[in-house]
């Protein structure tokens, strides 16, 4: 709901007439229709889960703190949020399920930095258990 895109996917035997229908009723409900031609996590969970993985490995690695991480790519990358908070938002749990997923049909650069599987492991899901890469209350 707060995201204006919508990620229209044409599949296997998907016609025309189908994709012109749904890119009209998503601009009729407000939204942003794009096409792309059907993946694995298709274009946006593709891209997303690369960068929130690559950010919890830098994380890991110790090249910056997640204030520091997320602060760059809000101000040197015009994000609303930075990676971090983002997968904190998204949930770990989540994003683990995806890269897992994507790991098995795509190799390699989709295995789920060890950081992340730890935080998991330890509950540490985010913003719904309290804690994340950031800790919050209430």
């Amino acid at each position: 709901p707060t995201m204006p895109l919508v990620e229209v996917v044409r599949g296997l035997a998907t016609s025309e007439a189908t994709l012109e229908l749904v890119c009209a009723l998503a601009a009729r409900l407000g939204k942003t229709p794009v096409r792309c031609e059907d993946g694995p996590g298709f274009v946006s969970n593709r891209l997303l889960m690369a960068m929130i993985n690559e950010a919890v490995r830098t994380l890991q690695e110790g090249v910056a703190d997640a204030g520091a991480i997320d602060g760059i790519m809000r101000l040197g990358m015009n994000h609303p949020m930075g990676p971090l908070t983002l997968a904190d938002y998204l949930g770990l749990d989540t994003c683990l399920a995806s890269l897992n997923a994507l790991h098995e049909r795509l190799g390699e650069r989709y295995r789920p930095c060890p950081l992340l599987v730890t935080y998991v492991q330890a509950g540490w899901l985010g913003r719904k258990t309290g804690r994340g890469f950031y800790t919050y209350s209430g």
